[in-house]
């Protein structure tokens, strides 16, 4: 080789070394705040130079198809043995676990970075080749030590130090060796996560739309109150001719029989399914972790039953305020072993009462299904047969039936409307263990819905001068305006006058 060029390469090689600690030290000293567009692009160029795009952890023996069959991870909080859970095939990569916490519901994807980072690690710069003050990388006392084993036998290990300055990056280094490293910190975040962060955070996993179970029933048993909230599938569902009730899928049985809205009562009939939980008390937890958060003789429990053979019966605690001033309880399937926290706003079950997923409807049953309804006053009573002119027809207008008034023809149509303010009676609370009065009662309103095959009997109390009481078959059930009676009575007594009904009350 002509001499020349052999000084000319010599010079590079010094130029490149010059390099590389000119790196060192624009990446460690702190910014130049009068010049950090500069100091950034420095920077880069620096990288580009030298150290940038290094796969750091490598099996020589395999080479870039090297699979890493073991990874130990020992950060300030745990020690972290990944394994294989699934070995890869042809259509899928390797799936991991952690060994020791297989029956725990674990976030495999998160589990799995632990491995696949490691193995697509790639350097962003080289800062330091002397290993002579680790401490300023943090790399002294590091935030975790890793170890990789590959299926070859090949065993990396390397150490998690301090974030760098700038452009998201951690300092890593080799074990055993000098250099020290930036990577990408998306590569090494997980290393330092605790065990807790590993668990999947949804307790109970949502099936998929077309395997969604039904739901026959849920009971809410909780210390607070003197009954049990029970509710119940109701069949009438799967009756594509029964037009009555609320669009949800269930009915209240417990405390009392009522219907149900859909937008209130579905995060209670079906929120176990999905739910997330806020952190972890405790793993694999002993009787004494069960005591301690207050599930050995539970503030709540919850037994869902479903038509696919599982029962579910979650446990929660009394609710509490956690640091961040939100409301939260523990909780825990029985006979499992991990208890959770959980947002009371989540988790209803500890909160709700009848009256907050009941319907305001009180008469549910459609307006043709019904065969006989009477309503009375003190000095009225009004006496109604209703018969489908054709009853093979299946129709749902008033020309298709027949209603008499006290024995004689009446407009079916009218006969409709008058039900139809009759059916907004409307619940404001329960009273379930209100005193009935020995009066009489403003106004009873007695029917027979034959789809049911059911007679009904409601009955109007006055009790307040704003309120009244409706008692349902002799039990007191709800309170209600005492406007809404007010005008029921002058429209009882519109039937016979022919005068347009009144609609709204106050």
């Amino acid at each position: 080789m002509n001499k020349s060029v052999k000084t000319i390469i010599g010079l590079g090689v010094a130029v490149i070394v010059l390099g590389g600690g000119l790196t060192a030290l624009i990446l460690t000293e702190p910014k130049n705040t009068d010049n950090t567009e500069s100091s950034v692009s420095t920077s880069e160029e620096s990288s580009e130079v030298y150290g940038n795009g290094i796969h750091l952890i490598n099996d020589e023996k395999a080479g870039e198809e090297g699979l890493i069959k073991e990874v130990t991870v020992k950060n300030a909080t745990d020690m972290l043995n990944v394994v294989i859970d699934k070995a890869p095939t042809e259509d899928s990569s390797a799936t991991y676990t952690l060994k020791g916490y297989e029956d725990i519901p674990l976030n495999t994807a998160v589990v799995g970075t632990l491995a696949n980072n490691a193995n697509n690690m790639i350097t962003s710069s080289i800062v330091d080749e002397t290993g002579d003050n680790l401490s300023k990388f943090g790399l002294d006392k590091p935030q975790a030590e890793v170890e990789v084993r590959f299926q070859t036998g090949t065993v990396k290990k390397f150490l998690v130090g301090d974030k760098a300055p700038a452009n998201s990056a951690t300092y890593v280094m080799l074990d055993g060796e000098k250099t020290v490293y930036t990577v990408d910190t998306s590569y090494v975040a997980n290393y330092s996560k605790t065990l807790d962060e590993f668990v999947d955070i949804i307790i109970l996993e949502e099936p998929p739309e077309e395997e969604y179970p039904i739901i026959n029933s849920l009971r809410i048993e909780r210390e607070d109150i003197d009954y049990d909230i029970f509710l119940e599938y109701d069949k009438k569902n799967d009756d594509t001719k029964y037009t009555g009730g609320t669009s949800a899928t269930h009915v209240m049985v417990e405390p009392t029989d009522a219907y149900l809205t859909v937008e209130r009562s579905e995060p209670v009939t079906n929120g176990m399914f999905g739910l997330k939980s806020e952190g972890i008390y405790s793993i694999h937890c002993k009787e004494s972790d069960i005591a301690g958060a207050g599930l050995k003789e539970p503030f709540c429990r919850v037994t869902m039953d479903c038509d696919d053979g599982n029962n579910y019966v979650l446990l929660l605690s009394e609710p509490f305020t956690d640091d961040n001033n939100k409301n939260c309880c523990y909780a825990m399937f029985e006979g499992g072993n991990i208890i959770y926290i959980v947002d009371t706003e989540n988790a209803k079950w500890c909160t709700v009462m009848p009256i907050d997923i009941t319907s305001r409807i009180m008469i549910g049953s459609y307006v043709w299904n019904i065969t006989e309804l009477s309503v009375k006053t003190a000095d009225i009573s009004e006496d109604f047969v209703i018969e489908a002119k054709d009853k093979s027809a299946d129709n749902n207008k008033a020309d298709y039936f027949n209603v008499t008034r006290n024995g004689e023809i009446f407009d079916s149509e009218r006969y409709r409307k008058f039900y139809g303010f009759l059916i907004d009676a409307a619940a404001e609370e329960f009273a379930l263990d209100a005193e009935i009065p020995t009066t009489a009662p403003v106004v009873t309103v007695e029917y027979t819905d034959s789809y049911l095959k059911k007679s009904t009997k409601i009955e109007f109390y006055d009790n307040t001068a704003l309120t009244t009481l409706i008692v349902v078959d002799g039990k007191s059930k709800y309170i209600c305006t005492k406007s809404y009676v007010d005008t029921l009575t002058e429209n009882i007594r519109r039937i016979e006058t022919g005068e347009d009904y009144i609609e709204t009350w106050k």
